[in-house]
């Protein structure tokens, strides 16, 4: 079965200034982003690519950009199923203020009790996720072979709710992984079992250096949609 590749967006102005984005419409890569993005064809220059799967938020398809530019032969597949969790009434709102939502609670110590006012919950999130991978990964290896390699470009809550179904976790252990802006994950699908074989790839250890936390969130407890990555 295939190899899937999971790249989380570029660094996104929601990311640097503390926004719970969700799918609010415009928001964009910012100038870290961008090259962040601009990097990615280097990064993943030895991969035969069978095609590029994106969830549909400006964001990703800026991240992908310069891939595309440099792969102008690669496919590129939009699928809302692997789009942002749909935070409902929380989207557009600043982590900060969020914290001391007593949902909050819940989305970090029991996430699949978590559902978003006016969104969705996020087990629903999860299963979609989850089932857009199998379907592409059927699809890829009857188009392309069960050697092939494809991508996905993503958001931080679905990578870590696919790494959690490869490695097996439940859902309520989802929030204790972590992927930075514009990583490479790495999950080598078989007949019986996946393997994790990379996590949040960025070739940048400036992210474990100590660093002033701008997202709201408390001290022990996961940037919900993902943080802003190293400095």
């Amino acid at each position: 079965m295939p190899m899937l590749i999971l790249v989380r967006h570029g660094r996104s102005t929601a990311n640097t200034a503390g926004v719970l984005a969700g799918w609010t419409p415009g928001v964009a890569l910012d100038e870290r982003g961008t090259a962040q993005a601009a990097a990615l064809p280097g990064r993943l220059a030895g991969l035969p690519l069978a095609a590029a799967v994106t969830s549909p938020l400006q964001r990703c398809r800026e991240t992908l950009a310069p891939l595309l530019a440099a792969r102008p032969e690669l496919p590129l597949h939009p699928d809302d199923r692997i789009g942002e969790c749909h935070y409902g009434d929380w989207s557009g709102r600043k982590l900060a203020e969020l914290a001391d939502e007593p949902l909050m609670n819940i989305v970090q110590q029991h996430p699949s009790a978590a559902a978003f006012p006016g969104g969705e919950s996020m087990r629903a999130m999860h299963a979609r996720a989850v089932e857009a991978v199998r379907d592409w990964n059927g699809r890829i290896e009857r188009e392309h072979g069960a050697d092939a390699v494809y991508l996905m470009c993503s958001h931080g809550d679905i990578i870590k709710a696919l790494v959690a179904d490869a490695l097996g976790l439940h859902l309520d252990l989802f929030q204790r992984i972590s992927v930075e802006p514009c990583s490479v994950t790495a999950i080598r699908y078989t007949p019986t079992r996946p393997f994790l074989v990379r996590l949040g790839d960025t070739g940048d250890f400036a992210g474990l250096a100590p660093r002033e936390e701008n997202s709201g969130n408390r001290g022990g407890d996961a940037a919900v949609g993902g943080d802003a990555g190293a400095p």
